[in-house]
């Protein structure tokens, strides 16, 4: 099967704290781990976003041009995702002259099948600046709920579609001021003649029950509203609008640039590879799946204005049409939403300093710790909140004495008394017990990954080393001396060795890095997880080189491992270990609170 994952891209006004990886990062890399592992042809795609208003405020309050504050923040994003080691085919961004080339044809295709309209309408700006205010940049109180924080796009409160002049006593989320609102031409996403189509898909993907409760019926809620939706902008700074070349204040609105960037990244990807047309193994095949990685403040974007995109360009609504030269591109499979992650019960905010960056995170903990801590106890259906007490007792009670415990004492038995991976003798009821406990596991938490509930799978995985802990309990192979006990004693650790390597081969969608680490201690390669890798790359089209992601990830035969049991090899050498994880101090948690008021 071929899966398309497509991952949110981060917005280059800034570096990316954990509460974005914990929506669009580390859950996406585990469901494309997993896959890959399973035998499936996998794309992982995303970038950088870099257009709009927003980087121009970011762009003057550093007091430097929009693309040198996008080229900054680029390099910083790619070098923070490789570092958690999610393992993208492509990351790109959108400032290349790829992306641009195919953003255009999009445009000019839905255009010309009927569904851009153009439409005169009130567009905010800014009195101080003279510049437009994108939608999300104003606030005001909504017209049907009454929720005084609603945005000028939607309202979070009601889930309605909103526009700026709609809301009651509009005001700018950058300096407070309230917006003026002026006449201009823009072109009009006519959604309401694709209403049809969008509703009969999102009825199809309701019947299919994949997807979350609260995606498909806010999908299908705000389907209600349905109405044209402004794709311009007048601004400078983003992608030209075909046709008005002449006008070089309009732009293409933002959020249709960036979601056709799952599209251009796969062109990208496929044009590096050297076969030019591979991307449409995943686009033009109707069997090909996809599926759509972000958080909750992304969905309309994704279950809407995407898909309608999509279905314009392909001619499938009313007014029929034909497509471009991408040929028809498939809809998305599932919109993967997940739920907002906030810090020590108070929502991320980096301008009143409730944030911590993944950068400042992965300077002073493991990568895998994060990314456990996310598995186990991030917004994958719910609001959760990240804490540092937590985090620290994740760490400690679960990764360092729950698995790394089980390594560690295992590896340093087998080095103890045989140096090598010891061949078993006749196994008794316990040894197969647990080494078909462990063997089921992978059914168990394969299954429950493919359904995008990592939470449980994790806790299975770590419900079965508890297992394995138990078996050392009452095995107790440290009692094992007597030279009569020395073949049962090489029965236990060759059990103790299959189970945990199987266990790390389980475990390593969620810990990458660790899993590498881990198979080394048992006198492996270190090749379990691929790790991806930064490239420094010409622009395929000219334009200004820039760093990409992207990874060697062939699992099965001459690759890494595939998902199952993976049989230990006796005679294999195994040393003294030194421990995977690494135990946080208890004054982990006082020294970051003192971080986040400002006190260190």
């Amino acid at each position: 099967m071929r899966i398309l994952s497509a991952v949110a891209w981060p917005y280059a006004n800034g570096p990316r704290h954990i509460g974005h990886v914990a929506g669009f990062g580390v859950p996406s890399d585990v469901f494309s781990r997993y896959m890959r592992m399973a035998g499936h042809e996998v794309l992982m795609v995303s970038g950088t976003d870099e257009h709009g208003t927003p980087i121009l405020v970011a762009a003057d309050a550093a007091g430097v041009s929009a693309k040198e504050l996008a080229d900054r923040n680029n390099r910083v994003i790619v070098e923070d995702l490789a570092a958690l080691g999610l393992s993208y085919d492509l990351f790109t961004r959108t400032t290349t002259r790829n992306h641009y080339a195919v953003v255009q044809e999009m445009f000019r295709t839905v255009r010309d099948n009927g569904y851009m309209v153009e439409r005169t309408t009130e567009s905010a700006i800014s009195p101080s600046t003279g510049r437009t205010l994108p939608d999300r940049y104003i606030e005001g109180t909504c017209p049907i709920c009454g929720y005084p924080e609603a945005r000028g796009d939607q309202c979070d409160n009601c889930g309605n579609q909103l526009d700026p002049t709609d809301l009651i006593d509009p005001r700018s989320k950058i300096n407070g001021e309230t917006p003026e609102f002026v006449q201009t031409t823009q072109y009009f996403l006519d959604l309401p003649a694709l209403a049809g189509a969008l509703g009969a898909w999102l009825d199809e993907r309701a019947a299919a029950g994949t997807w979350r409760p609260n995606v498909i019926k806010f999908s299908q809620h705000i389907l209600q509203e349905i109405r044209p939706r402004a794709m311009t902008r007048d601004i400078d700074w983003g992608i030209p609008v075909p046709g008005w070349e002449d006008q070089p204040t309009k732009r293409l609105y933002v959020w249709f640039d960036a979601v056709v960037g799952y599209l251009s990244a796969s062109i990208e990807w496929a044009r590096r590879t050297g076969d030019g047309e591979a991307w449409r193994r995943w686009w033009n095949d109707g069997e090909a799946l996809s599926y759509y990685f972000m958080g909750k403040d992304n969905i309309v974007f994704h279950s809407q204005i995407w898909p309608a995109e999509l279905l314009g360009y392909n001619g499938q609504g009313e007014r029929g049409g034909r497509p471009g030269t991408y040929g028809t591109l498939n809809l998305p499979t599932e919109v993967v939403s997940s739920e907002f992650l906030t810090m020590e019960g108070r929502q991320f905010s980096s301008s009143r300093g409730v944030v911590i960056y993944v950068r400042d995170v992965l300077q002073r903990y493991q990568p895998d710790a994060l990314r456990y801590f996310i598995s186990a106890a991030g917004p994958e259906n719910q609001d959760a909140d990240f804490t540092w007490a937590e985090f620290v007792r994740r760490t400690n009670g679960e990764l360092v004495a729950g698995w790394g415990n089980l390594v560690n004492r295992t590896a340093s038995m087998i080095a103890k008394t045989f140096g090598q991976i010891p061949a078993p003798g006749p196994l008794e009821d316990l040894d197969t017990a647990l080494l078909a406990a462990v063997r089921d596991g992978f059914g168990a938490v394969g299954g429950l990954i493919g359904q995008h509930r990592q939470r449980a799978a994790l806790a299975e995985a770590m419900r079965l080393v508890g297992e394995a802990n138990t078996y050392v309990t009452r095995t107790e192979p440290f009692k094992l001396k007597a030279p009569e006990q020395r073949e049962r004693l090489a029965t236990v650790l060759h059990t103790l060795a299959q189970a945990v390597t199987d266990l790390n081969v389980m475990l390593s969608p969620f810990l990458p890095h660790s899993a590498n680490a881990v198979d080394r201690v048992l006198g492996g390669p270190g090749r379990v997880a691929p790790l991806p890798r930064i490239e420094e790359v010409a622009d395929l089209d000219g334009g200004d080189p820039y760093p990409i992601i992207t990874g060697s990830y062939h699992h099965g035969a001459g690759g890494y491992p595939g998902w199952g049991p993976r049989p230990v090899a006796p005679g294999t050498p195994v040393g003294r270990p030194t421990p995977v994880f690494t135990k946080l101090d208890e004054d982990v948690v006082e020294s970051e609170l003192a971080r986040l008021r400002g006190d260190a």
